[in-house]
């Protein structure tokens, strides 16, 4: 699922969609943003409690996709 917060433009959207939908690990991730030029790093890992945890990678200027792990 994929939930927006504040304004992006259609084709940014598409594109998020696009990608998000072949990632199914936390590994397939981070071999995406290692394979961008430059690489998308994860940026920061947010504890949310002791089983579940939020990554974030920048998608692209002022864009972040943010992982609900657990």
């Amino acid at each position: 699922m994929i939930e927006v917060r504040g304004e992006i433009d259609a084709a940014t959207r598409g594109a998020i969609e696009a990608l998000v939908s072949g990632q199914k690990t936390l590994e397939d991730v981070v071999r995406w943003g290692l394979g961008q030029r430059p690489a998308r790093l994860v940026e920061q890992v947010v504890i949310q409690d002791e089983y579940t945890h939020d990554v974030v990678v920048p998608f692209a200027e002022g864009v972040y996709l943010v992982y609900d792990t657990t």
